[in-house]
């Protein structure tokens, strides 16, 4: 098993994942440098991992860390600058979500690495964080037979800092990118329809939008509805999944199978994957890629799908009117 020298660029929050992620993976994985224009971010975050390699220039950490990967955790507003370079180098990338805010500029971003060879995978790591994958399975198995259509309730009261905060695309782009990827894994579809409706709270101190409602029709038939909050006094997460012969309950980490006129489930599961597991998983995707020349499930070209979605819920929003994908 090849083990491979890992840089990352941006010394943010969300770079914590990566690192804790990856301390578990010797073996497999080494961060041996760490790119930030902020000297004070990027000797605090190189000091607490012990990152040796250190770069406050894009152009310098390209020409001299010699890593084999580099994982990009940059703002998404300055995401293409940052990976132009690093594809135009020839480095395999493993990219924070949202890919892009846009569709256009993730195409733009798609083509580039196709044009160069260069292989992109994005950090969904919520397709195990949350149980997607788990229930996509149940639902492959014929349990609930065809689904018709998925209820998802997404609330918090959360206030971000610094970049976010200026943004014109908020919650949806925050969490949505995570729920749409996750209803594209269950369905096995795409979408061919989106209509939403975005507003701001007072509550929250931001640019973009705090609350949201999205309903999307796949190509399957199934219809999901998505309520996105921001700006709720009470936090809950749960997916309903109802299919013609039962129906799937997933809140607080437990997934619950029903029947019809049953009150109580037929069967529970647990899904137990941390945000950081799910992380190091996705970039042993690009490795896995890279070492068999298969696309890997998380590619850029299959995130295209996902951003898809997210861009029409903002188009739609934005011009009162239903965006048709297909």
């Amino acid at each position: 098993m090849k083990k491979y020298k890992v840089g990352i660029v941006g010394a943010g929050g969300v770079t914590e994942l990566h690192f804790v992620g990856y301390k578990d993976h010797p073996e497999r994985i080494e961060v041996t440098a760490l790119c930030d224009p902020n000297p004070e971010a990027l000797h605090a975050k190189a000091d607490k991992y012990g990152v040796a390699q250190r770069f406050t220039e894009l152009n310098d950490f390209i020409q001299n860390s010699g890593v084999d990967a580099v994982v990009v955790c940059t703002p998404t507003s300055i995401r293409k600058e940052i990976l132009f370079p690093i594809i135009e180098a020839g480095i395999p990338i493993f990219c924070e979500k949202p890919f892009s805010d846009t569709l256009a500029e993730a195409k733009e971003i798609t083509e580039k690495a196709k044009q160069h060879g260069v292989p992109i995978s994005i950090n969904q790591n919520f397709r195990r964080h949350f149980p997607f994958e788990l229930v996509k399975g149940i639902v492959a198995e014929d349990r609930i037979g065809k689904v018709t259509s998925i209820l998802f309730t997404n609330l918090m009261f959360r206030q971000d800092a610094g970049w976010r905060l200026e943004e014109s695309r908020h919650a949806l782009s925050v969490m949505g990118i995570h729920w749409f990827d996750g209803f594209r894994l269950i369905l096995g579809s795409e979408a061919k329809s989106v209509v939403a409706q975005n507003r701001s709270s007072s509550a929250i101190q931001c640019v973009g939008e705090t609350d949201g409602t999205v309903q999307v029709v796949f190509e399957n038939d199934a219809v999901v509805t998505y309520i996105q909050s921001f700006s709720s006094a009470i936090g809950r997460t749960e997916m309903i999944v109802i299919g013609e012969k039962g129906t799937i309950i997933a809140v607080d980490g437990k997934i619950h199978l029903y029947r019809p006129r049953e009150k109580t489930p037929e069967q529970t599961w647990e899904n137990n994957v941390s945000r950081e597991t799910a992380t190091f998983e996705g970039i042993n995707h690009l490795f896995t890629s890279i070492e068999t020349g298969v696309e890997a499930p998380n590619s850029s070209q299959d995130n295209l799908k996902t951003v898809s979605l997210l861009d029409a819920a903002y188009v739609s929003a934005e011009e009162q009117r239903i965006v048709h994908l297909i």
